[in-house]
């Protein structure tokens, strides 16, 4: 499997499988789950050669009808992310809340630095 499918596989029974890279579709039942890569440190040896283990710095984003639905969500995820031994997942600090007045949606964004081999 790859980092992506171990994430999707992690993150789905919390949301019952609404978990996308990137954008979710337009009028997808809440609560939800989006995320996408935004870095990482690149790890190579002193001669330039690759490492065995890549870094992401990936953004979970949730996604639900009420604040504390979408804070609930995203300690949800912290700790599956935290306790998997697919991975080894770091929080980048604690959750930015947002609202989205357009779609009447609340949101919570948090950061991780996750270094898997895959």
């Amino acid at each position: 499997m790859s980092f992506e499918a171990d994430l999707y596989a992690l993150l789905k029974g919390l949301v019952s499988n609404r978990v996308y890279p990137d954008i979710a579709p337009i009028a997808v039942v809440h609560p939800y789950i989006t995320w996408q890569g935004v870095g990482g440190q690149t790890l190579r040896f002193i001669d330039n050669t690759a490492a065995d283990h890549r870094n992401t710095r990936v953004q979970v984003n949730t996604w639900a009808t009420t604040r504390a639905g979408a804070n609930t969500l995203a300690r949800q995820i912290e700790d599956v992310l935290c306790a998997t031994s697919l991975f080894t997942a770091t929080p980048l600090g604690e959750a930015v809340s947002d609202y989205d007045s357009e779609t009447k949606t609340y949101g919570a964004m948090q950061d991780f630095s996750i270094y898997s081999t895959r």
